[in-house]
Formats: structure tokens, C-alpha cells, sequence
């Protein structure tokens, strides 16, 4: 009995320090852009998937501790989520876009749906492809599910006009991080 609380606590607080984790790879994403532009420079895709880097650093340790990946599969969950941050960030604003005619907060809750959708779809489809990564699509559900919903806090963010600080990604990245361990752990 003794044994199993203390697993219940250890992995209520594993759970606890993986959303921290979240929270603190949300708080300097969107800080990134001015000292990416300060360092580097120019615009494109390599740049945005550079504002990922910290999110994709809590990645790689997780599918590192969390999973029986080797070392270069951590890595490659990494670049994945670097991948599926341009990718997230691409659909929302094409999405943004086409729905043009309608309410800024409609087309941005369009938008964060979509990309949350878009950037939690590349990270389970990349990381389910690992060695040691679950492939029941029954495992990611959760993390689909919560990184689509968290997508909506762009229409926040807009709404309070966020810019060098967001709601978006720390809850985002918290939630998708802790699913990401959960569904490793499947």
C-alpha cells in the first residue's frame, strides 16, 4: 500500500515538474523573436522554428527520461517539434487569412484551433514514428485533444494584445508536455 502512494506521488510530482517545465519553455518562446532578430536577423522558416528551441529542449529530455529511446531519437523528437512549431505557426496564419471577412476574435480562435490541431498532430506523428514511441493512435488522443483547445488562447492573446508575453504558450506547451509523458508512458 505504502509503495503505491509513494508511486502516486512520484508521478503526480513528475507530472507537476513536466508542466513547470512547460510553463518556463512558454515564458521565453515568445521572448525569442527580438533576440533572434537582435543575434541573427532576417525572417523565414528557420527563424520560427527557432523561437521552438526552448520547447524542443523540454522535449528532448522528456522522450529521453520518459521513454527507452536512445540518445539520437531524443534529438530527432526535437527537431519534430521544431518541425511542428513552423508547421502550427504556418497553418494558423494561413487560417487567419482565409477567414478574412469575419470578427478578429472568430478568426483567431480559427486560427489557434488550427494550429494547435496542426503543431500537436506533427509532434504525435513524429514521435509515435520513434523507436520506443507508442503507436496506438489511442495514446495521443489526449494530447490532440489538449493541444487543439489550448490553441484557442491565441484569441486571447490577441484580445488583450500580448505580444512579448502570451497565455498561449505556457499553457499550451505545459498541457502538450505533460500529455506527451503520459501518452510516453502508455
Amino acid at each position: 500500500m505504502t509503495q503505491a502512494i509513494t508511486s502516486t506521488d512520484t508521478s503526480r510530482n513528475n507530472l507537476l515538474m513536466v508542466a513547470a517545465g512547460g510553463i518556463i519553455s512558454g515564458i521565453l518562446t515568445p521572448l525569442l523573436p527580438g533576440l533572434i532578430d537582435m543575434i541573427a536577423g532576417g525572417s523565414g522558416q528557420l527563424r520560427i522554428s527557432l523561437i521552438a528551441v526552448p520547447f524542443a529542449v523540454l522535449v528532448f529530455i522528456l522522450v529521453r527520461r520518459f521513454s527507452t529511446n536512445p540518445l539520437w531519437a531524443a534529438g530527432l523528437a526535437a527537431i519534430v517539434t521544431m518541425i511542428a512549431f513552423v508547421c502550427a505557426v504556418n497553418a494558423a496564419i494561413f487560417i487567419e487569412g482565409q477567414t478574412a471577412g469575419a470578427a478578429t476574435v472568430m478568426r483567431y480562435l480559427l486560427a489557434g484551433l488550427t494550429g494547435g490541431l496542426v503543431g500537436t498532430a506533427v509532434m504525435a506523428l513524429g514521435i509515435a514514428l520513434l523507436p520506443a514511441g507508442p503507436r496506438a493512435a489511442a495514446a495521443w488522443w489526449s494530447m490532440l485533444i489538449t493541444g487543439t483547445l489550448a490553441g484557442t488562447l491565441l484569441a486571447l492573446d490577441n484580445a488583450l494584445g500580448l505580444d512579448q508575453v502570451s497565455l498561449l504558450y505556457p499553457v499550451w506547451q505545459a498541457a502538450v508536455a505533460v500529455r506527451l509523458v503520459m501518452a510516453l508512458r502508455s
